[in-house]
């Protein structure tokens, strides 16, 4: 990736802008700084379209500057910018930069760069918190739409067999690549696929991407969960939540649990068995 646009919008209003953050996310937009004033959003040029994002701020009556950032400047700014996140006492994520935490069960120390997954998103913070619940020991596990690798990352931490992390975007994978070698896993296989055709069955599915992607896998990552095994999924708003809820249990699975942060959704299936 050469290019990232930066989109600087004059809002205030904090529900504003959270509607304005899970809308944009959708669209691409992966990573969000947010001022007194202004709320700024960042996106890979190649995924950038102007009139969509009028379209969105139109609905709100904001305009919008837009500047080109090269990646140099580009992960000088973020890394300036990036904060360790604390998931309660269970996860810290943090870069190598930071100071270690020490009253953490499991640390996850990343390179900060512009992949979707640093914990900082509500859905990633709700991934990370799910998964303190689930027992990973010995399990097999896949994470569609790894981003930064954050979760793989933590399911061996958490004691997983295995984990088979994929996603898309090539410089997803290239940082997934980099922070799953500075944490040291040695169970974590990257694969780039832009859909969940899997040649094994999982004891413990994780998809944080958004709602069309998750839907059109759906027969894939029911028919790839291991008996009684565990489908943890998020990228959902909250208007999404009974639609995909319905689609997993007119299927057979089992619903189990939803939380929600930010007007965002994180929802625990399992299979039957």
């Amino acid at each position: 990736m050469g290019e990232t646009v930066q989109i600087k919008i004059p809002v205030v209003d904090q529900q504003i802008r959270e509607q304005i953050i899970a809308q944009l996310s959708i669209e691409g937009f992966d990573a969000f700084e947010e001022s007194d004033h202004d709320l700024l959003c960042f996106i890979d040029s190649k995924k950038y379209t102007p009139s969509l994002i009028q379209n969105i701020l139109s609905n709100y009556s904001l305009n919008y500057a837009e500047t080109i950032v090269e990646e140099q400047n580009w992960n000088a700014l973020w890394e300036s910018n990036f904060q360790p996140v604390e998931v309660g006492d269970f996860c810290a994520i943090r870069a190598d930069f930071h100071q270690p935490f020490s009253d953490k069960q499991h640390e996850i120390i990343i390179t900060p760069k512009m992949s979707f997954g640093t914990g900082h998103h509500a859905t990633t913070y709700m991934m990370i918190s799910e998964m303190s619940r689930l027992d990973f020991k010995g399990k097999q596990v896949a994470d569609f739409g790894t981003g930064t690798g954050v979760l793989a990352i933590l399911a061996e931490k958490l004691g997983s067999a295995s984990v088979l992390a994929i996603d898309i975007d090539d410089w997803s994978i290239e940082n997934a690549t980099e922070n799953i070698e500075k944490n040291s896993c040695k169970k974590i296989r990257i694969e780039k696929a832009d859909s969940f055709c899997v040649d094994k069955s999982f004891d413990i599915i994780l998809a944080n991407i958004n709602k069309n992607v998750i839907l059109s896998n759906l027969d894939s990552l029911l028919s790839r969960t291991n008996s009684g095994g565990k489908i943890l999924i998020s990228g959902l708003l909250k208007e999404d939540g009974n639609e995909v809820i319905a689609a997993f249990t007119s299927r057979g699975a089992i619903y189990s649990s939803t939380i929600e942060k930010n007007n965002w959704l994180c929802i625990l299936m399992h299979s039957p068995g």
